[in-house]
C-alpha cells in the first residue's frame, strides 16, 4: 500500500503564489504516475497536473502557464508551484499516485484546501 501525506495549502489573494507537497510511503513502484486534482464545492474533481517517473507531464488548459509540476524521485514526492493564483482555483487540492506495476493500483492523499481570495 501506498500513504499520500500532502502540504501547502492555505489561504492567499490573487495573484499570489503556493507551493503544495505530497509524500510518498509504503511499497512503492518505481514506474508511477503522481499528480494533482482539485475539487471546488459542488464541481467534480478534476486533473489539474500529473507528472510519470519518467519526466512526462501533463497540465489542465486552466493552469498551464501558472502552475508547474515537478517531482523528486529520490524522495516520491511531487510537488505543484502554483502562481498567478485566482478565486476560480479555490478547491479541495488531492495528491494521487497511480501504477500498473506489478498490478493497477490508485491512492489518494486527504486533501488540502487552497482559497484563494479576490
Amino acid at each position: 500500500q501506498v500513504q499520500l501525506v500532502e502540504s501547502g495549502g492555505g489561504l492567499v489573494q490573487a495573484g499570489g503564489s503556493l507551493r503544495l507537497s505530497c509524500a510518498a510511503s509504503g511499497t512503492i513502484s518505481s514506474i508511477n504516475t503522481m499528480g494533482w486534482y482539485r475539487q471546488a464545492p459542488g464541481k467534480q474533481r478534476e486533473l489539474v497536473a500529473t507528472a510519470t517517473s519518467g519526466g512526462f507531464t501533463n497540465y489542465a488548459a486552466s493552469v498551464k502557464g501558472r502552475f508547474t509540476i515537478s517531482r523528486d524521485n529520490a524522495k516520491n514526492t511531487v510537488y505543484l508551484q502554483m502562481n498567478s493564483l485566482k478565486p476560480e482555483d479555490t478547491a479541495v487540492y488531492y495528491c494521487n499516485f497511480r501504477t500498473r506495476i506489478p498490478l493497477p493500483y490508485d491512492a489518494w492523499g486527504q486533501g488540502t484546501q487552497v482559497t484563494v481570495s479576490s
